[in-house]
């Protein structure tokens, strides 16, 4: 009897808790491996999960997050956010790129420019084509909108009913005139607009970037000349007249998804590429209205454009 081994219930039992405990390791572990994976998974075999959008610190950059957050939870997202403004294009694209961000709104035109600064494309589909072919990994377009918000040379209408209609027609006149504009507007655009148009102005003064320094210059009469946005409503409100880029000089700048590649479900694209196509330049100039004018919530702007043009 001293020679055979006995198996004490202790130890059988002791046996049991552990192989349960290792089968539940392996649950636990498989559980780990799926939630750790970074793509959003859920219906149509597309992500699911939380939507982060960005927006720059420029208004109607926000007006146009929120408005895709609408529309995303029209078609069945429910863990959208629209982060604060973060900042200009660099911290947008890098912030898409590691995926702390889903999507933003941007524009096709400078889009371009910051991933090819040499590019000579200048029409809404000459800017859109290139632009989804020099993009980096892990970033792609949706549908751009026919909406614009471009530069745009914008004069009193004293002028205007001098003949002054275009840049062409400026152009003889430039030598006299005072300009006014963003600090960069010189580097980038002085030699372009003396190559196309023959157009030297007097001088190149600072005031900012299409807001209420430059539209008080213009109106004062400091500057004869200045840089606005295609969608501003103080050309409007200040009778001021807007003159046509007939040479092309200013590069298309229609609005954009940037997102995040892989990011989002067909569904959830198809939802803002119906956005894109409702979003037209006049519709875009009207919820600037809203919410430079009168100081509406952005939220609330959206939801009132997204059920106007059914979209939720």
């Amino acid at each position: 009897m001293s020679g055979d081994v006995t198996t004490s219930p202790r130890v059988t039992r002791a046996s049991h808790v552990a192989g349960r405990l290792a089968a539940l390791c392996a649950v636990l572990a498989l559980l780990a491996t799926a939630c750790g994976n970074p793509l959003r998974g859920g219906a149509e075999g597309g992500p699911a999960g939380e939507i982060v959008i960005g927006a720059s610190d420029v208004g109607e950059s926000l007006l146009l997050a929120e408005i895709y957050a609408g529309a995303l939870r029209h078609a069945g997202a429910t863990d959208v956010t629209v982060r604060p403004p973060v900042g200009g294009r660099e911290v947008l694209v890098q912030a898409l790129q590691d995926q702390s961000l889903t999507l933003a709104p941007d524009y096709s035109g400078n889009l371009l420019r910051y991933f090819d600064p040499g590019t000579g494309a200048t029409t809404p589909s000459e800017v859109y084509t290139q632009l989804r072919t020099v993009l980096p990994d892990g970033l792609e377009v949706l549908d751009q909108a026919p909406a614009e918000n471009t530069d745009m040379l914008v004069v009193r209408r004293e002028l205007a009913e001098q003949g002054v209609r275009t840049i062409s027609d400026l152009a003889p006149h430039c030598r006299d005139l005072v300009f006014g504009g963003p600090g960069q507007w010189a580097d980038r655009w002085k030699e372009r607009i003396r190559e196309l148009y023959g157009c030297e102005f007097a001088e190149i003064r600072t005031t900012d970037t299409g807001g209420p320094v430059t539209v008080e210059a213009l109106r004062s009469g400091e500057v004869q000349v200045a840089d606005l946005f295609s969608t501003s409503s103080t050309i409007r409100s200040n009778g001021f007249v807007a003159l046509e880029d007939d040479r092309n000089m200013f590069p298309a700048q229609n609005i954009v998804p940037l997102v995040a590649t892989g990011a989002l479900s067909p569904a959830e694209t198809r939802a803002l590429d119906a956005v894109s196509a409702a979003l037209t330049t006049e519709k875009l100039t009207e919820l600037g209205v809203e919410f430079t004018e009168r100081k509406r919530n952005p939220a609330d702007i959206a939801d009132d454009f997204l059920r106007d043009n059914g979209l939720a």
